[in-house]
């Protein structure tokens, strides 16, 4: 099993387990050159706030979307709107990426701008 597989599974399980709760999660995804967030219904067929380092506003902030800092300011922006639409409590979605630096750094940065997960 190599590494992309490895994270497959670890996502699928963490998938069916929220799926199970039936709670909006937020979902990310690190590529290595950005960082995406959604938050996505319960039922899994709407997509109900988005951020990402590919945003213009958030171009402005950091220049560079693969680091911490970038995370930090999507978590921050993702916080944001989940309030703008009435989200107060998510599940926390990882896909799979283990809670260590960015993802780590997005969750906490959510966390802090009123998330609940």
């Amino acid at each position: 099993m190599d590494k992309k597989q490895a994270r497959l599974r670890r996502a699928r399980k963490t998938r069916a387990k929220i799926a199970e709760l039936k709670a909006v999660r937020l979902a990310v995804y690190r590529s290595n050159l950005h960082i995406y967030a959604q938050i996505i219904s319960d039922c899994g067929s709407k997509v109900l706030a988005s951020a990402s380092t590919l945003e213009a506003d958030v171009r402005k902030d950091v220049p560079q979307g693969g680091n911490v800092a970038a995370a930090t300011v999507v978590g921050k922006l993702i916080a944001e709107r989940a309030k703008a639409a009435g989200i107060e409590t998510v599940a926390f979605d990882r896909s799979g990426f283990h809670y260590h630096g960015r993802v780590k750094a997005l969750a906490e940065a959510a966390r802090e701008g009123g998330l609940k997960f």
